[in-house]
């Protein structure tokens, strides 16, 4: 079976679009005990390809190509919530979505005394 380059390329564009999904990222949630947790996860993916043709004298003309993916996948903490307080549990050090996640509870709460001020008024 003879698979041309730009079928391996939509394969592949294919793949990592099936893959990079919210449930990825953001995991089922589960219950523990009073709490409610959901996993946050950062994902990484990455391909390449390359392709092309030559002539040899001797041995004629003759193309090749090829791909590949590579994921990373690494946990990165939990959103955690308990009747109406939420709160960020990271796994490691706060960079990147880890700590834009941990900025999610303050967020929260100056939203909420915001829509509270605006309904006294």
């Amino acid at each position: 079976m003879e698979l041309r380059f730009e079928e391996l390329l939509d394969r592949i564009t294919d793949f990592m679009r099936s893959e990079a999904k919210t449930e990825t990222v953001i995991g089922q949630q589960f219950k523990l005990g009073e709490f409610t947790c959901v996993p946050v996860i950062k994902v990484g993916m990455g391909f390449g390809s390359g392709g092309g043709e030559g002539e040899d004298p001797k041995k004629g003309k003759g193309q090749g190509g090829g791909a590949g993916a590579g994921v990373n996948i690494q946990p990165i903490g939990f959103l955690v919530t308990k009747e109406d307080e939420i709160s960020f549990l990271g796994t490691g050090a706060k960079t990147g979505l880890a700590a834009v996640f941990e900025k999610v509870p303050d967020l929260i709460e100056k939203l909420s005394e915001k829509a509270n001020k605006k309904e006294k008024l």
